[in-house]
């Protein structure tokens, strides 16, 4: 059973940075295309980001291009969310997901998600 867990949300002033971890279990990671969405309150779930199985190709939502950067470290079968220049609009629940697919993963229908970790900006 694939498990995604994610780390590392909280409260970040605006124009701060913060660093989310997704760890996760019961796949063959290096097999998976990883991705992170988030959820504001009041607003429907929206794609961030995703990584290729390598590490070589990522993938960005227009609103955090150049201030977000998504990683991975194979050997840990972890994926990074690495935010700088927080605005308050980064403000809402992030979640990792998981799929074989990265247009599944861009449709907004990865095959596994995580319970996510809140973070909020504040201004």
């Amino acid at each position: 059973q694939v498990q995604l867990v994610e780390s590392g949300g909280g409260l970040v002033q605006a124009g701060g940075s913060l660093r989310l971890s997704c760890a996760a279990s019961g796949l063959t990671f290096s097999t998976y295309v990883m991705g992170w969405f988030r959820q504001a309150p009041g607003k429907e779930r929206e794609f961030v980001g995703a990584i290729s199985r390598s590490g070589a190709y990522t993938y960005y939502a227009d609103s955090v291009k150049g201030r977000f950067t998504v990683s991975r470290d194979n050997a840990k079968n972890t994926v990074y969310l690495q935010m700088v220049s927080a605005k308050p609009e980064d403000t809402g629940v992030y979640y990792c997901a998981a799929d074989a697919r990265i247009v599944t993963i861009q449709a907004g229908a990865p095959a596994s998600w995580g319970q996510g970790t809140q973070v909020t900006v504040s201004s």
